[in-house]
């Protein structure tokens, strides 16, 4: 593999940086398609085999002949008596099987969670990362890729591909190849798939709704009622407690937590040409509608009916989940599952513990759009975690033998449920029922997430066993609730359709001034007076748009149609 030195403008500095040749891998697959060798043949054969393979890369029956080391990034979500990302039962199970199959040694690398985006800016501009990373934001992989600081996965991919049989199966062209630029044909990030194509879920407390004779709310109209309603009754709800009652709440993420009302705002029926256009922001800040969604959280807001402070609280930050488990807040909207993540450690858990047996949140659909239904936009399977390799990976091979393993169905179940009577009990109906983990059992991310990197959802060995058990994956939670928040978060789901019109230059180098910047125009926006809400949202979005998202909406346009022409609609 040959090495290059590139310059790479970093941070306003200059750093040199050694890479590898993109994506044209040396070695040639292992399939061995000539007449097998006698046994004399292969001891005469052998010790000159090994040390071909050494040197060479290849591999013999599966392994490299020396040890390899390769590095691997793992989120660390910082949970208040969670297990070592980087040293427990998981990380061992990893390592043992990766140096027993394939002779290679693993090493997790922790990256904060909730600060990703900028740690990995970090660690890639220093040459520092982790042989294998992982990321939500795609323009941060653009954005070094463009500086010759990522892999071209293009090469390794096809010339591996006889030693990936489990990653070729589970993700299939379209994730491997989802990224893929349909000009010159780079690679720099292969898609993980979601096995449960869910996003979010707006949940209220079902024993509020009972106290109050409420009906569950299938209407904004009704929402806002019921909003209005626990505001109204609080000293009943909350008694002594009824100064900290939160009628509705979201954080400073508006855009993602209360996805569910913005897309109600959306016209239905909105072309894939129009989405695409507008839709840079997956918060949908530009799409047609998503003013006057806002205007109607500014109005709640302005009637005490949502949290006041919740712009002042950032990613990570546990204010909000500590008062969603004390009984403060009457109904948010967040993840799917949320409140049925972290076993004992969950807000439905809490909340029957210190408000009692009746206490959780139960999943609704009370967004109605233009046409009366309760459309949800959610990922395409394809939508999930970005895996690339930076520049500094000398041992691609063995990485991308590291996701083959990790997507062995085999090794995805024991991730995502661990051990019989430690972490799961397996029930007369055979569903698998996942219990309250210990020590260095406890899993920091839902299923485990954090390792199986390429799947997200749950994915057992097979798909009978897997919806088996999808009701009994949330411990200490009623699997009828669970079943029902999946039933909702489903219905009117309109999944993303993949528009590759190759590279969009004007995103590179812009994520993370236009992230910072989205929320600013969300949070100052709902919390305006409602008079100056037209003046602050136009001023905000004005400067969004100058700051880069205009120039990305133009080149969107400009790309979609030198691609698909005049079509409003993909097949």
């Amino acid at each position: 593999m040959k090495k290059k030195l590139i310059a790479i403008l970093l941070a306003g500095a200059m750093i040199a940086l050694t890479a590898c040749g993109g994506g044209n891998a040396d070695s040639s697959s292992t399939s061995n398609t000539d007449a097998p060798a006698t046994e004399s043949q292969k001891a005469e054969s052998g010790d000159a085999a090994g040390e071909e393979a050494a040197a060479t890369g290849e591999l013999v029956d599966g392994k490299f002949a020396e040890t390899r080391h390769i590095t691997v990034e793992v989120y660390d979500r910082g949970n208040d008596g969670g297990s070592d990302p980087t040293n427990n039962m998981y990380t061992e199970y990893i390592k043992k099987g990766m140096l027993e199959d394939h002779n290679v040694e693993v090493e997790f690398v922790k990256v904060p969670r909730w600060t990703e985006v900028e740690e990995i800016n970090n660690l890639l501009a220093a040459g520092t990362a982790p042989d294998i990373c992982v990321t939500y934001s795609y323009p941060t992989v653009l954005t070094y890729a463009e500086m010759g600081g990522v892999l071209d996965l293009s090469g390794y991919v096809e010339d591996y591909r006889a030693d990936l049989p489990n990653l070729w199966d589970w993700l299939g062209e379209t994730n491997m190849y989802w990224d893929k630029d349909p000009v010159d044909g780079t690679l720099w990030a292969i898609e993980g798939k979601l096995a449960v194509n869910n996003r979010v879920n707006t949940f209220v407390r079902k024993d509020w709704l009972d106290a109050l004779g409420l009906s569950e709310p299938t209407t904004t109209e009704e929402f806002e009622a019921m909003l209005n309603a626990f505001e109204e009754n609080k000293d009943t709800l909350l008694g002594a407690d009824a100064d900290k009652m939160i009628p509705y709440s979201v954080s400073y993420d508006v855009g993602w937590r209360a996805a569910t009302l913005i897309e109600s705002f959306i016209d239905p029926d909105i072309t894939d040409r129009e989405y695409y256009i507008n839709g840079y922001d997956d918060r949908k800040l530009t799409q047609n509608g998503t003013k006057e969604a806002v205007r109607l959280l500014n109005k709640w807001y302005n009637q005490g009916l949502m949290w006041d402070n919740f712009a002042l609280y950032g990613s990570g930050d546990t204010t909000e989940d500590d008062m969603l488990k004390a009984g403060y807040v009457g109904a948010f909207t967040h993840n799917w599952d949320y409140p049925f993540r972290n076993g004992e450690d969950s807000i439905n858990a809490n909340l029957q513990r210190n408000v009692g047996e009746d206490a959780y949140f139960i999943a609704v659909d009370p967004f109605d759009d233009s046409k009366g239904t309760h459309t949800k936009y959610v990922s395409s399977t394809a939508g999930d975690r970005k895996i690339f390799f930076p520049h500094t990976n000398d041992e691609p091979l063995a990485c991308m033998l590291y996701l083959d393993w990790i997507s062995d169905p085999e090794h995805i179940q024991y991730l995502q449920i661990g051990d019989e009577g430690v972490t799961h009990n397996v029930l007369e109906s055979g569903a698998i029922q996942t219990v309250a983990a210990t020590g260095d059992a406890i899993m920091n991310s839902g299923m485990n997430i954090d390792y199986t990197i390429t799947c997200n959802g749950l994915h057992l060995a097979t798909e009978e066993l897997t919806k088996l058990s999808q009701a009994y994956n949330y411990a200490e939670i009623d699997p009828d609730v669970v079943s029902r928040a999946d039933v909702v978060a489903q219905t009117n789901a309109v999944p993303a359709k993949n528009v590759n019109v190759g590279a969009i230059d004007s995103e590179a180098n812009i994520g993370d001034t236009l992230s910072a910047k989205r929320d600013q125009v969300y949070d100052n926006a709902v919390i305006a007076s409602e008079a100056d809400f037209d003046s602050v949202w136009d001023s905000m979005i004005a400067d969004y748009l100058n700051a880069g998202g205009q120039a990305i909406m133009d080149e969107r346009a400009a790309k979609w149609q030198e691609v698909f022409g005049d079509a409003d609609m993909l097949p």
